[in-house]
């Protein structure tokens, strides 16, 4: 288990979703910045409309972001969980 500001790297035995084209893991609403694969060789994002669920990597893989330290995956497949907050009103997304 991994994680990294407002995302969570779990484990997982399989992966669904389509292939994504990018290499960003979540964009920061708050402040622009966001978490993403260093190397896209490294490793392969897989989700449901462009929301990036799993992570596949393939070689150890840097994720970086410029408000945290860079981790180091080491291969197999990740769910990728964001992180929630709870209110009286509502739950919801932690903003990074």
């Amino acid at each position: 288990m991994y994680r990294q500001g407002d995302i969570l790297m779990i484990k997982a035995e399989e992966y669904k979703g389509d292939k994504l084209d990018s290499t960003i893991i979540q964009e920061g609403e708050a402040t622009g910045h966001a978490h993403r694969i260093a190397d896209p060789a490294t490793a392969e994002l897989f989700g449901v409309r462009g929301v990036a669920e799993f992570i596949v990597v393939n070689t150890a893989a840097d994720i970086v972001h410029e408000d945290h330290n860079t981790i180091t995956l080491d291969e197999g497949i990740y769910r990728i969980v964001r992180q929630r907050e709870y209110s009286p009103r509502e739950n919801r997304r932690v903003l990074d």
